[in-house]
Parts: C-alpha cells; sequence; structure tokens
C-alpha cells in the first residue's frame, strides 16, 4: 500500500471512528427522556398525554431540523455544525435538570410538588429546542461519510458509524436506569445531568478531529481511491466550490425530482412508527404489560440497543455490499418484513424470556433499514446532495412521531398498549410494501448524475 492509500484509510477510519463516539454522545442527551418518563409521571404527575406532546413535537422539530441542517452542510462546515450541536443540546439539557429550581420565581411545583402547567411548558419548550438542536447531528455525519468512504462501500462503514445510534442509545437507557434504581425516582434530573456532562467531552473531539474534506489534508476525492471508481464530472470537486447553478441543478434532479428519495421516505416514516414506539415507550409498556420493574427494562432495552441493533445494522450493511452489490434498498426489505414480523411476535408472546428474544429481533432488524435507509438515499443522492437528501428522509422518518407520540399516548391511556401495537404493525407491513417498490433501482445514483451534469 503506497503512502496516498495508507493515509486515505487512516483518515477514513479516523472520521468514522469520531463520528461514531461523537453521534453516540448526541443520544446521551436525546434518548434519556424515555427512561426517565415513569420517573416525571410519579414524581411531578406529568401524564402520558403530555409527555406524548413533548416526545411528538421534538420529533417533528427535529425532521424539520435535520433537513435545514442537511442543506448547510452541502454547503458549509460538516464539522463545526456537529461540534456546535453537541455543545448547545447538552446545555438544553442541563437546564431541564435545573427547571424545578426556578419554583421560587415562576411558581413551577405545587403545594404537594406536582408540576404545575408552568414546568409542563418550560420542560416541554426545552425538549422542543432540544430536538431542533438535535438535527445538527446527522447530516454533517452523513455528508462527511460520504466525502471520506468509496461509493462501494458505504452500506458496510455507514453501517459501522449507525452503531453509535444503538450504542449511545442502549449506554444512556442503562446509566439512567441504573440512577433511577440506586438514587429512586425523585432523581429523575439526573437522567439529564450526568448525560449532558458526559456529552460535552465530545464537542472537542470533534471539532478538533475532523476534517471536512480529503483535499484538506492532502488527499485526492474518495472516488480516485477506488478500482472501479466513478467516471463522473463532478465527482473530483469539492460540494463546498459547486458553483450556485450547478448546485441547484443537482439538487432538483438528484433530490427534489427524483421518486427513489420519496420512496425511500416513506418507507423511513413507516419503520421509525415501530422504532420509535421502541424508544419513547419502551420502558412503559415493558413495566406496564410485562411487569419488569424500571431496572431490569432499562437492562432490556439497553441489550436490545446494543447487541440487537448492533448487529443487525452491522450484517445488514455487510449484505448490502457483498450479496446485493451495494443495492442497499433490496436489504431494506428483507429486514423491514422481518422487523414487523418480530415486533408482532413480541406483542403476542406471554413469556418473558420470549418477550425478551422477540425484542431483541425486533432492534435487529428494525436497525437494517434505520442505517440503510439513509444510505441508500446517500448513494442515489451522491455525495454532492446527501445532506438535502437525508434530511427530506429526516423528515418523513421523525413526522412519524406523531403517530408514536401524541397518538399513542393517547391510545395507551384510553385503551392500554394492547390498541397500540396493531397500529404500528401494520405501518410496518406498508414500509415493506413501499421499499419493495424500488427493488430493481440501481446502486447509486453517479451515472444519473453525470447524464444531468451533461445536459445543456
Amino acid at each position: 500500500m503506497d503512502n496516498t492509500k495508507k493515509k486515505y484509510v487512516y483518515w477514513e477510519w479516523r472520521t468514522i471512528i469520531i463520528l461514531a463516539v461523537g453521534y453516540a454522545l448526541y443520544y446521551f442527551v436525546r434518548k434519556n427522556l424515555s427512561v426517565a418518563i415513569p420517573a416525571m409521571e410519579q414524581e411531578l404527575g406529568i401524564s402520558k398525554v403530555q409527555l406524548g406532546v413533548f416526545l411528538t413535537m421534538n420529533s417533528i422539530i427535529y425532521g424539520f431540523s435535520r433537513f435545514a441542517n442537511g442543506i448547510l452542510v452541502d454547503r458549509f462546515s460538516q464539522k463545526k455544525i456537529m461540534a456546535l450541536g453537541l455543545f448547545l443540546t447538552s446545555i438544553v439539557n442541563l437546564l431541564i435538570c435545573f427547571s424545578p429550581k426556578l419554583n421560587g420565581m415562576l411558581n413551577l411545583l405545587d403545594a404537594e410538588g406536582k408540576a404545575t402547567m408552568g414546568l409542563v411548558y418550560l420542560i416541554g419548550s426545552l425538549w422542543v429546542l432540544n430536538g431542533y438542536i438535535q438535527g445538527m447531528g446527522v447530516p454533517p455525519c452523513t455528508s462527511l461519510l460520504a466525502h471520506w468512504v468509496k461509493p462501494s462501500e458505504l452500506a458496510t462503514k455507514q453501517s459501522i458509524w449507525n452503531a453509535s445510534h444503538t450504542f449511545g442509545a442502549g449506554l444512556v437507557v442503562a446509566l439512567c436506569g441504573f440512577l433511577l434504581q440506586h438514587f429512586g425516582y425523585s432523581a429523575w434530573y439526573l437522567c439529564f445531568a450526568v448525560p449532558a456532562c458526559i456529552s460535552l467531552v465530545g464537542v472537542p473531539l470533534i471539532w478538533f478531529g475532523l476534517k471536512d474534506d480529503p483535499s484538506e489534508v492532502g488527499l485526492p476525492p474518495v472516488e480516485a481511491m477506488g478500482e472501479n471508481a466513478v467516471k463522473a464530472e463532478t465527482e473530483g470537486v469539492s460540494h463546498k466550490v459547486v458553483d450556485g447553478e450547478k448546485y441547484k441543478k443537482i439538487i432538483n434532479k438528484m433530490v427534489f425530482r427524483n421518486p427513489y428519495i420519496w420512496i425511500i421516505a416513506v418507507s423511513n416514516f413507516c419503520i421509525y412508527v415501530i422504532r420509535l414506539t421502541i424508544l419513547d415507550w419502551g420502558a412503559s409498556f415493558l413495566t406496564e404489560i410485562k411487569g419488569l420493574d424500571i431496572a431490569k427494562a432499562g437492562s432490556l432495552l439497553a441489550t436490545t440497543e446494543i447487541v440487537g441493533g448492533t448487529m443487525g445494522m452491522l450484517l445488514a450493511g455487510w449484505l448490502s455490499d457483498k450479496i446485493f452489490k451495494s443495492k442497499a434498498h433490496r436489504t431494506c426489505f428483507f429486514c423491514t418484513v422481518f422487523a414487523t414480523l418480530s415486533f408482532f411476535l413480541f406483542w403476542k408472546t406471554e413469556s418473558i424470556t420470549l418477550s425478551f428474544v422477540f425484542l431483541v429481533l425486533s432492534s435487529f432488524f428494525i436497525y437494517g433499514p434505520q442505517a440503510l435507509l439513509g444510505t441508500s438515499a446517500s448513494q442515489q443522492a451522491t455525495k454532492h446532495a446527501t445532506g438535502t437528501a437525508n434530511g427530506i428522509v429526516g423528515i418523513f422518518g421523525y413526522a412519524s412521531s406523531v403517530v408514536t407520540g401524541v397518538m399513542f399516548g393517547a391510545q395507551a391511556e384510553a385503551g392500554g398498549w394492547d390498541s397500540v401495537f396493531p397500529i404500528a404493525i401494520a405501518f410496518g407491513v406498508v414500509g415493506a410494501i413501499a421499499i419493495g417498490l424500488m427493488w430493481n433501482a440501481p446502486a447509486d445514483g453517479y451515472e444519473k448524475l453525470n447524464k444531468v451534469m451533461n445536459e445543456e
């Protein structure tokens, strides 16, 4: 291996590792609320419907933020946007932690120590703000990966990065479960304070450890490093220097008028219904319908995320590149089918052991499309528009929180969790049908990009 390839391999893996650690820390200050929910219900008297509103508004704002920041990272510094977002989201979590301390000024607690509507609105507003800031995390990651990883290896290596979702969510669930078990539900605020302090460590790591483009360290475009590099006119050009008219043309043809991007987006909406149901309400339905205590529920959810989710997305990425010749959408079809089936079996079984097995399998298969639908969007849009394409896919994914947040919160209170599962499973079926329509799509959009750029 010559010096250029050695240097490329070093920077490629340095980028993947830092992005994985950095985004795992984003999850520390994002999925902590799901474990704190039972404690906040008991200690503050906040209802499932109110908490569902928090979750819904947070996710909707998050989806739009991913779109807005996706446009920004296609034109500006990815690492700076990501580092700033991690800093701000950590600060918001610290504000939530200390919000009851403002009781003397704002009348946030009643005589029994329960939350007044003032505290509900304050925490809710901060969590909605957190949703926007969290949208500064994924777009820089997908853009940087498209600039540092060869298209033929993107599914495998983006899946490795995507393991940060499961490690981040799993570790923070286990951490918060331990804190509540050890200190009691009255210490719910620790679920925000401790993860926030840990996450702040990642800010300088991202800012100083990443480079936005191979040219910054004297390397050629990543496509030139492959033996079968795609011969597209624009591939050797950094997205930071594509002129305005050419950039608009790329965005229009490769994203907004690309039917594959919209198919991916619809499928993402459906699979996220199941994913967010587990992430946002997992601690609640495990304690309420499966009879587990909060510590065991937290440990179970951590296992499903770290073990099931990580193994699932890594295998899915490998299958996409090695078996399906980088056609990630084909892997997504099979994963969506089996994720839906596993979630159905989790609902129907009464055995705690089998419930554990099927929940792990649900995460195992869910994280295939969760990781690869974004990869597929990057492949179809090419590296020049990956931020915008993933922004649209993100809007659809987190718009599903309208279903999983307010709707499922109200449905669970009115008819119990058995009335929620059939709806989630129906969305999984629709998602499988949607992505199945894309079966014959090419592995990536670089050939189309070349034609677009040659149009008069």
